[in-house]
């Protein structure tokens, strides 16, 4: 059952960040409201990508950041943006209807090396890689909003959406 209730929960977050990621502007991509912030092409990227972590936790032990080889797509409008997406949300999807639930309660270890950052079940890093999806695109809110960019509503309407 637990299974059902993460995709469920996973397309539902993944729909609204299509909402939010179709809205981001080609010709801001390079857009830091901080000097500590990512650009926007990055953060929306990421965002895109998150789903593919679910795969990641169900068809692996561990992930190390010193021996993953990661190089980011290239990202140059929306469209990108959405067909990443698709592609995370649909791995993620197909490994969770192959999943088994005894696989949720297997340990799964986030660490750089010999440094470990984390060891939790493989379902915790399942619902801690849905709220990264939602902690990150509510900053991609806030990069639209001081580009005066509309916000989608993500839970019923926004400020910028007409009420019912």
């Amino acid at each position: 059952m637990r299974l059902d209730d993460l995709y469920k929960q996973l397309t539902r977050e993944c729909a609204t960040s299509t909402k939010m990621l179709e809205r981001v502007p080609s010709d801001h991509l390079d857009f830091r409201p901080h000097e500590r912030s990512m650009v926007m092409r990055a953060l929306a990227t990421h965002i895109a990508e998150l789903p593919s972590w679910v795969t990641m936790a169900l068809t692996s032990d561990e992930l190390d950041f010193l021996t993953m080889p990661y190089a980011p797509p290239t990202v140059s409008s929306a469209a990108d943006l959405l067909a990443i997406l698709e592609s995370s949300l649909r791995s993620a999807a197909a490994t969770l209807a192959a999943a088994e639930d005894a696989t949720l309660d297997e340990p799964w270890t986030l660490r750089s090396g010999e440094v470990i950052h984390s060891v939790s079940t493989k379902f915790e890093v399942i619902q801690m890689t849905i709220s990264q999806i939602i902690h990150h695109r509510a900053q991609l809110g806030v990069y639209l909003r001081l580009l005066d960019i509309p916000i989608p509503g993500s839970y019923g309407p926004s400020a910028d959406e007409p009420t019912f």
